[in-house]
């Protein structure tokens, strides 16, 4: 059990909310938006909805979990039956973590070739970083964590070199704007993945989290989540408007 303060509990309950309606009103939009560009760039924002829908969902789940989990401001994170489930969050980001960086690729809309090369190397990448974060997460033992935290770091490096370096060869022919909003997203990806880590980092410890801990990580995890998946998502419909009005479709659109 973990003892939170009714500010912290009340702070915890409105963050997952806020959470949930984030994902929910995102993948509204997105769908209603894809009216507005060309259809060869409407698969990007079908998974741009795909990926709000999903952790919309899991939200929906985390939310629940953490009301009946809790016993006025205790909240039990035993991993028994009805205790706080954080397992919803891995099994979001396994999901959703590979379709972010597919609906990069298409909403460029590169070559074939290229585009399955740079899919065929980002999706294992980042399944293999979440799935190797899960064990550190679930740890009590201070060295596993930090055993499974770097592990997970390194194809997260991975990641960055390939979009940094592979997928800015394939920048040169994009419209005027396209290639600095891309590059405006990778520092956005940077910036929301690097929130990951501080709230791990922040669970870390042996035995029993705190009540600091453990709102400090669902907290950067959910603003981190709605930065990631709603603010990226937006950004794929921006580049999807441009190129499609760049290739001819009218403004008004």
């Amino acid at each position: 059990m973990v003892n939170l303060n009714q500010d912290q509990w009340n702070l915890v309950y409105n963050v997952f909310s806020f959470g949930l309606v984030s994902m929910l009103a995102c993948t509204v939009y997105t769908l209603v938006a894809q009216a507005r560009v060309l259809p060869k760039y409407r698969n990007a924002l079908v998974m741009s909805s795909m990926v709000t829908f999903i952790a919309g969902y899991h939200y929906w789940r985390i939310f629940n979990s953490f009301s009946e989990a809790s016993d006025g401001t205790k909240v039990d994170l035993s991993g028994a039956p009805g205790s706080f489930n954080e397992a919803y969050r891995y099994v979001d980001w396994l999901l959703t973590v590979p379709l972010l960086l597919v609906e990069v690729i298409a909403v460029l809309a590169l070559a074939k070739e290229v585009s399955k090369s740079l899919i065929m190397r980002l999706v294992p990448a980042s399944a293999a970083m979440i799935a190797l974060g899960y064990p550190g997460e679930i740890s009590t033992d201070q060295n596993t964590q930090v055993l499974y935290g770097v592990l997970s770091t390194l194809p997260f490096l991975y990641i960055l070199y390939v979009l940094f370096v592979e997928l800015t060869k394939s920048l040169d022919r994009q419209p005027a704007g396209v290639a600095a909003t891309v590059k405006n997203l990778r520092l956005l990806l940077i910036a929301t993945w690097g929130v990951y880590p501080i709230a791990y980092i922040l669970g870390m410890g042996a035995g029993d989290p705190s009540a600091n801990g453990f709102v400090g990580v669902q907290v950067g995890y959910t603003i981190a989540d709605v930065l990631a998946k709603c603010v990226f998502g937006l950004t794929i419909l921006k580049i999807a408007r441009m190129k499609s009005h760049a290739e001819g479709m009218a403004a008004d659109h």
